[in-house]
């Protein structure tokens, strides 16, 4: 762990776990945690040692702990790198064994596991998909944090003022449509019923349970896979797709975790589903570039739009 700097962050003294934050989202959400001063611990399954389902040797957990801990340098944060495979019951156990045994106390848990767009089989009806590949996609979805949450629990309410973030992709709002195939609609539907559920059953200890998504990620896969492009140059993807010019960094999402880990009165929002683009209209924070894309409101307008109304993505940033 580090020495507190002169000037801690808003978070000084917070203990968060991202569990997934090998990549993307969780990755930026360890950073800004970080950077905000909290101590973070960052779990996930690919190492530098070994890789994971997914496939991506070239994102790593250790490689997020460093990013994280040189952001969070100058306010006091530090981060630790843990790998876990939270289907693994005796693993997170051991990991929330680790947490209390080092920091004494769990303030923050981001749920951002997932990992399953590889076995999702996009355009396929239920008797057509892989049967095998769609329960893993809910194991790693659902499960996965369930297990979680369920050993972290304990600690994270030991103390009023805990935060539990469940992660997904889509609002509650947006989500009432199917987002196909019927494996991928169950797996990001049932964030937003586990936030709250959750927010039901911790309310008597003072925790704040919200399920958060970010608007279209430009994650690592994202750029150099189904664009390929990079960061500095990702709107030559609107090319491929011109409602790309509505994405935004992960940096953004990260961004909202933070600020919504710094509010006090972020019991205000239990139990809802959250977006980066909301949250950042109500704490004022924007995207690396300083834009503030609001991916949901916009998607939404596109599909209730006259043909003759038009709808430009600059006007959603």
């Amino acid at each position: 762990m580090q020495e507190q700097s002169s000037s801690p962050g808003p978070l000084a003294g917070k203990v968060a776990l991202v569990a997934g934050a090998t990549r993307g989202a969780g990755r930026a959400m360890a950073v800004e945690l970080c950077r905000a001063g909290a101590a973070v611990y960052a779990t996930g399954r690919t190492t530098r040692a070994t890789t994971s389902e997914v496939g991506r040797a070239s994102e790593t957990i250790e490689e997020t702990a460093e990013l994280a801990s040189e952001a969070g340098r100058e306010s006091g944060g530090s981060a630790t790198a843990v790998a876990v495979d939270h289907l693994d019951p005796d693993r997170v156990r051991a990991l929330i064994a680790r947490i209390d045994r080092e920091a004494g106390a769990l303030d923050i848990l981001v749920n951002d596991l997932w990992g399953g767009d590889h076995l999702v089989g996009w355009g396929k009806k239920l008797w057509e998909h892989d049967l095998a590949d769609g329960l893993r996609v809910l194991r790693l979805s659902i499960d996965a944090h369930l297990i979680t949450s369920s050993h972290a629990l304990p600690l994270l309410t030991r103390r009023p003022g805990g935060l539990l973030v469940e992660v997904t992709d889509g609002t509650e709002e947006y989500n009432r449509r199917y987002r196909e195939p019927v494996y991928y609609d169950l797996a990001k539907s049932a964030p937003l019923r586990v936030a709250r559920a959750l927010a039901q059953e911790t309310a008597e200890y003072g925790t704040t349970v919200v399920c958060l998504t970010p608007g279209w990620l430009r994650s690592e896969a994202m750029l150099d896979t189904h664009f390929r492009v990079t960061e500095e140059n990702w709107r030559a993807g609107c090319a491929v797709d011109p409602h790309f010019a509505i994405s935004e960094s992960p940096v953004f999402v990260g961004r909202a975790v933070a600020a919504l880990a710094a509010d006090a009165q972020r019991a205000r929002w239990s139990g809802q589903s959250l977006s980066s683009g909301g949250l950042a209209r109500v704490y004022g924070f924007t995207d690396a570039d300083g834009s503030a894309p609001d991916a949901w409101r916009y998607l939404v307008d596109i599909e209730q739009a006259d043909d003759d109304t038009p709808v430009d993505a600059a006007d959603y940033r």
